[in-house]
């Protein structure tokens, strides 16, 4: 069966999607999306959903910090797509699946991508900062980050797909070097974290 994907249609989309990058979100601001997404939200085929911008497939979206330290991922060479070798993310998260149904289908993906994607032996605090779209390109398209910072607070923090991925704390200096590689949304947080 193929993957199914939480979405919602972009009209319903509180606030509107006539932005590029970070638009700051308050809870409340949250609290409406989860009522559309009660309305209007529902789960369809992911391969239906990337071919439909008339609809944005939800993405919450993790920065993990440390002070002034930001999280990186790379990708390695052992990953199946070449055109992904080296690239840089510094955001943990994916799609919204049937298995996060539930009262709270964003705070549970969010929960699950966290324990799915990073090893760490500590409770994480989810602070949200916005809601992130990119309507420039095909991909960004069709899908809305919920964006939130988790801070480390000198706690150790690893990914688990050691074959796939490297991970690191990086210094403002060492992310704005690593721009070039850095994947769209990665840099639009960026920029609005570093101001």
């Amino acid at each position: 069966m193929p993957e199914q994907v939480l979405v919602i249609p972009r009209a319903t989309v509180p606030g509107g999607c006539s932005f590029l990058g970070i638009r700051p979100a308050s809870e409340g601001d949250l609290d409406r999306l989860r009522l559309s997404l009660r309305s209007h939200g529902r789960f369809v085929a992911r391969t239906a959903a990337e071919q439909d911008a008339a609809y944005k497939q939800l993405i919450p979206y993790v920065v993990v910090r440390d002070g002034a330290a930001i999280f990186l991922m790379e990708r390695t060479e052992a990953g199946g797509d070449p055109r992904l070798h080296r690239k840089a993310s510094i955001g943990v998260g994916g799609h919204v699946n049937p298995v996060d149904a539930g009262d709270d289908p964003l705070a549970s993906a969010l929960r699950r991508e966290w324990v799915e994607e990073l090893h760490v032996d500590w409770e994480p605090d989810f602070t949200l900062i916005g809601v992130l779209n990119d309507d420039t390109d095909p991909v960004g398209a069709v899908h809305l980050g919920i964006v939130f910072v988790v801070d480390a607070a000198g706690r150790p923090v690893a990914v688990r797909e050691h074959a796939k991925l490297s991970g690191r704390f990086v210094t403002t200096e060492e992310l704005r070097a690593a721009w070039d590689r850095l994947e769209s949304w990665s840099r639009l947080v960026a920029a609005s974290l570093l101001g």
